[in-house]
């Protein structure tokens, strides 16, 4: 990666600098992103049940905090409103899991959103404004994909062993679309920093061209489309101040339009996934969930704090989608505040000057956005609200005028 610059000096002819970011701080990163690794029931090259793969990720979690205590001791944190709200998520999830409704299962995941919420809380002082978490998230999704690609390379059969023959895990059982959202956080990431130049175009290509074919090989059309929004209203967000934006992104949009003229049929084929017109209607089923969801009678209490933490599933069916998780879960008040946690994050995004770290952080907030819809994540610790750390890190305001560019290791 790019090493950063010296910051220039102050009026008074001294460097503004803020202390020097710990190595290890890197590590904690990389533990967190191995927590939020989902699990699913695919043909693993070497096969371990859930229960490992629980005790893996609760360990690393915890490790993550240790190391966080380590660096931070004397607990100093700087304001963040993302983690505000995130934290007020977590206790209408203590109050409406306290009272049971979703077993002794709703207390565990209390404790882990706990452990998540307070391990990002120590990590703050070094949320500077810069590119620095940008670096080590992509980092830690390169070593993610890796595995994906991996697994593709060592065993074919277990790795397309998802649902429809669609490309998953098999070294460590990650679903087909978390494997998408890996991939398209990670090319979006790197496409813009390209953009910036704040990477060069050999590194981001080599990313980010095996991250997209592990995105079609995923058959995940909810990161695609989160994918080009993204871009597309990040792209809207700098064109007017970037001269490289404009002719980037005019030409994308020419490319895109050719490849769509040339592969008509192939692209509708990949958008069907083989899915009849009842399955694409109901978008694979997910709608036949949400009906019941809503319908369902609940007390003025469950309409309000929600019946606590689950699996994200009702009736025995996925709910696929993070609004309605989140009303399930903690109710209209944890729909309020994670909606004012993402408009907060929206505006302040919006109001900061032209920079690489606001052009990353609105492509993250947009992707989640659009992902919410088919996707869960919103009010629980999962890779979804890691994606948005990153982007609340890229937000603080900026006390020294620190480098754009991504951090050297040992930094």
């Amino acid at each position: 990666m790019i090493a950063p610059t010296t910051a220039p000096a102050s009026a008074s002819g001294s460097v503004a600098t803020e202390p020097p970011v710990p190595r290890l701080v890197g590590a904690v990163w990389a533990l967190m992103v191995l927590n939020t690794l989902g699990f699913t029931t695919v043909a693993q090259i070497i096969p371990f049940p859930r229960q490992v793969g629980q005790v893996v990720t609760m360990a690393a979690l915890a490790l993550a905090l240790g190391l966080a205590l380590m660096l931070n001791p004397r607990i100093r944190i700087r304001p963040s409103a993302y983690l505000l709200f995130l934290t007020l998520i977590l206790v209408v999830s203590v109050v409406s899991s306290l009272r049971l409704e979703a077993g002794y299962g709703a207390l565990f995941r209390c404790f882990r959103l706990t452990l998540f919420v307070t391990t990002l809380w120590l990590l703050t002082p070094w949320w500077r404004g810069d590119l620095r978490f940008v670096g080590y998230h992509l980092r830690a999704l390169a070593v993610v994909l890796g595995s994906v690609l991996l697994g593709l390379v060592i065993s074919p059969g277990s790795a397309f062993s998802g649902p429809d023959g669609r490309l998953v895990g098999a070294i460590w059982p990650i679903p087909a679309p978390q494997v998408g959202m890996y991939g398209a956080i990670t090319i979006g990431l790197c496409l813009l920093l390209w953009i910036e130049r704040a990477v060069p175009g050999r590194l981001a290509a080599c990313v980010a061209i095996p991250a997209f074919g592990l995105v079609l090989l995923s058959h995940t059309r909810t990161s695609l489309l989160g994918l080009a929004v993204g871009l597309a209203v990040a792209g809207l967000s700098v064109a007017f101040t970037s001269k490289r934006a404009r002719q980037v992104f005019s030409g994308g949009v020419v490319a895109a339009g050719v490849v769509a003229l040339l592969f008509s049929g192939v692209i509708i084929e990949w958008l069907q996934r083989g899915q009849d017109a009842d399955q694409l209607a109901s978008l694979t089923g997910r709608a036949k969930v949400w009906g019941p969801l809503l319908a369902k009678p609940r007390t003025l209490d469950e309409q309000l704090l929600g019946v606590g933490l689950t699996d994200k599933s009702f009736g025995g069916l996925p709910i696929d989608n993070a609004w309605l998780a989140v009303f399930n879960e903690q109710g209209l008040i944890g729909i309020v505040l994670v909606a004012a946690m993402l408009v907060t994050m929206l505006c302040v995004a919006f109001l900061r000057p032209p920079s690489p770290a606001r052009t990353c952080a609105v492509f993250i907030l947009v992707y989640g956005l659009v992902a919410s819809y088919t996707e869960v994540g919103l009010g629980d610790a999962s890779p979804y609200l890691l994606n948005m750390a990153v982007a609340a890190s890229l937000l603080v305001y900026r006390r020294t005028p620190a480098t754009d560019a991504l951090p050297a290791e040992g930094r």
